[in-house]
């Protein structure tokens, strides 16, 4: 792989994933279609499947075999082919005289799965043995573990820690990074952070930096010129109208089709959340864009005096003694979220956007995150950047970093990959562990809090 371009190795991945379509195509839809022998269409047809599933697998960082686990680019694969047959069998129905036997499709996905998981494996192992890890060194300020963070999450094999190092102690001795491949920075000052950046820029040397949060808010910012000269305008969060309409339109058709299809399941669960004692829904007072108040809507899952006498606490996950029998059931399956579909349809919540904490629960997130309240610029999701990228016991600083890179560049293609990311963490335990599980993360020094 060293010698073979990156972006080549990717057109293959793309190539062989079509081949299962191109013989699902030829030997069965093609010849049903209205344009049968039309080379012109079969031209089309593939294309448009190499570019979606191109950019699809781009979007869900399939590619990403250097710092990512060989199941999370398979996974990533799978969600990716999935939404790509989907829209291609469409495309077919409409060029159909009758609706076509899913089934064809149905066995050159699955192929297209398993040639999907062998490049994955192929590449992964190639990759490392062509690239031995990079020398690193870790320095920090504030926040220390990133070595630890390494480890856990097995990118031993891409990062070789050399050394850690107090930002005090490096800052007067750069020679420090000469021999070394790549650099991370964990809550470093923009001042020093800024002279090791131009240094190892000049020097050819990988950065790897942890944000601060006025890095995340600058990210969004508009580059103008003015007075002859290249400046940054920054504002409170204000998308594009045609980004509001469009965002609530995507919100009122999938919230509204979801209900329909998923009602028998809704219909099931209430059943059962109801024969467990006590009422089927609970409802919540959380926050929204600007701090409006709402009432959240979602399966009871837990004991009806569950905080009668701990008040408003965050679940602690699955050994919660508060969480019922049929609670930890739905809790798994996700199936306590469904009622939000409702809020979404109302227009209290959105489809994606910073997940909504409840008033007394934010009042003491902000004693120790003063600035937590930025999240509150736009619309409560039912997913977000945070859910997706990071756990349920992320910190709350890091969960406002996540939630403050998504506020910055609202897209409705970000949101379209976070609703398809959303699938993998469905299927994920980190997502769900409560706080006090998985504590492996950044910590901030006890001798200094400031963020």
């Amino acid at each position: 792989m060293k010698k073979i371009p990156f972006a080549v190795v990717k057109m293959l991945n793309i190539i062989l994933l079509l081949i299962p379509f191109i013989a699902c195509w030829g030997l069965y839809y093609e010849p049903r279609t209205s344009t049968v022998g039309s080379k012109q269409v079969t031209v089309l047809v593939l294309l448009t499947f190499f570019f979606l599933c191109y950019w699809f697998c781009q979007r869900l960082d399939c590619f990403r075999v250097s710092i990512l686990q060989i199941r999370d680019i398979i996974f990533g694969q799978v969600i990716a082919l999935m939404v790509t047959d989907a829209i291609m069998y469409i495309l077919i129905w409409m060029l159909s005289i009758h609706l076509p036997n899913i089934l064809p499709g149905l066995v050159a996905w699955v192929v297209q799965c398993i040639v999907g998981g062998i490049w994955a494996v192929v590449m992964h192992k190639s990759y490392f043995s062509n690239h031995p890890p990079l020398k690193t060194i870790v320095i920090y300020d504030e926040r220390v573990g990133m070595e630890n963070l390494i480890h856990t999450y097995g990118l031993q094999k891409r990062f070789r820690i050399k050394g850690t190092f107090a930002i005090e102690e490096i800052i007067d001795h750069l020679d420090k990074i000469d021999n070394m491949d790549a650099v991370f920075l964990c809550g470093i000052h923009s001042t020093q952070r800024n002279i090791i950046l131009k240094y190892c820029t000049f020097k050819g040397i990988k950065l790897f930096m942890i944000p601060r949060i006025s890095d995340v808010m600058m990210r969004g910012s508009e580059q103008i010129h003015m007075l002859h000269l290249p400046i940054m305008k920054n504002q409170r969060y204000k998308p594009s109208a045609e980004y509001i309409v469009t965002k609530r339109a995507l919100d009122i058709i999938i919230s509204g089709v979801a209900l329909v299809i998923l009602s028998p399941i809704i219909l099931i669960t209430a059943i059962v959340v109801k024969s467990d004692g006590g009422p089927a829904f609970y409802k919540q007072k959380r926050l929204t864009k600007d701090g409006k108040v709402f009432e959240i809507i979602k399966f009871r899952s837990m004991r009806v005096d569950a905080e009668k006498f701990s008040g408003a606490v965050l679940s602690s996950g699955e050994n919660d003694p508060r969480i019922t029998k049929v609670g930890r059931v739905i809790r798994a399956c996700r199936l306590d979220e469904l009622p939000q579909l409702f809020n979404i349809l109302k227009g209290d919540m959105s489809l994606v956007g910073p997940r909504p904490e409840r008033p007394e629960l934010q009042k003491e997130i902000e004693k120790e995150v003063p600035e937590f309240g930025l999240r509150l610029q736009t619309k409560a999701g039912l997913t977000g950047y945070a859910q997706v990228y990071g756990k349920y016991n992320t910190t709350f600083y890091d969960k406002l970093l996540m939630d403050l890179m998504y506020i910055s560049n609202p897209s409705i293609l970000e949101d379209l990959t976070i609703m398809l990311a959303t699938v993998k963490i469905l299927t994920s335990k980190e997502s769900t562990e409560g706080v006090g599980e998985g504590k492996e993360e950044l910590k901030f020094r006890k001798d200094n809090k400031n963020v």
